[in-house]
């Protein structure tokens, strides 16, 4: 007897269901099991039933397998381009230079070059783009020359301002010096008045000797021996 096709689709009876998931789920994890034998293939099978229940096989461990899915896929995606994309970066790099040929072009004329080819509409456009821009180079120029006098009057002034805080700590030293030289002038005068003092009450060093030397002279001298023996005879 010939078995009928079945059809492809989602088996309405849960009875039937369920024997056909466990049927055909042990076929699968046979044939896997062998294509790894035969082949030496590294295989994985992961089934979740309707029910929720997992079931799985690996030709190693199912960590592995998937571990090298993940990288192998992370791989790919680095390295793989397709010819679409290709021809679409090849457009985006011709497109990008011919942008780039203009913009030179456009500025070898703002820089007076290449003109001969420019139309009067052209030349008057380009002399348009030139007078705003040197409008704004000269607006930006005012501008900055302004912030910089700004800036070097906020300078000025502080300058200013510590001048006028070193004047008066100078005037303050200089005030304190006045009154330390006034004290250092009196204390002067005073010990010069109190030498001199002891001078006059103390008599000259030089004088001494004089005085010595004339006391000793006013003193009467002893009578000499041979005038003593004249006498006795």
């Amino acid at each position: 007897m010939v078995k009928g096709k079945i059809a492809i689709r989602r088996i309405t009876s849960p009875k039937s269901r369920q024997v056909t998931f466990f049927k055909r789920r042990t076929g699968l994890l046979k044939k896997a099991k062998e294509l790894s034998i035969l082949c030496d293939a590294e295989i994985g099978v992961i089934i979740f039933s309707c029910t929720g229940k997992l079931y799985e096989y690996a030709s190693t461990s199912i960590n592995s397998v998937i571990e090298r899915y993940n990288k192998t896929k992370r791989d790919n995606q680095q390295h793989h381009v397709t010819a679409a994309e290709i021809q679409f970066l090849k457009k985006e790099t011709e497109s990008t230079m011919q942008q780039l040929r203009c913009l030179q072009k456009y500025n070898r004329q703002l820089m007076g070059e290449e003109l001969s080819k420019l139309s009067f509409e052209d030349l008057k456009n380009l002399e348009n783009v030139l007078e705003m821009g040197l409008k704004n180079v000269r607006s930006r120029k005012d501008q900055t020359f302004m912030e910089e006098m700004r800036e070097l009057k906020r300078k000025a002034d502080d300058v200013e301002q510590e001048n006028v805080e070193l004047r008066k700590k100078l005037r303050v030293l200089s005030q304190d010096h006045r009154e330390i030289k006034g004290e250092f002038a009196a204390e002067t005068s005073s010990s010069k008045e109190m030498s001199k003092s002891s001078d006059q009450a103390m008599p000259d060093k030089d004088d001494i000797p004089e005085r010595i030397h004339l006391q000793l002279s006013l003193q009467p001298k002893a009578p000499s021996l041979d005038a003593h023996e004249t006498e006795i005879k």
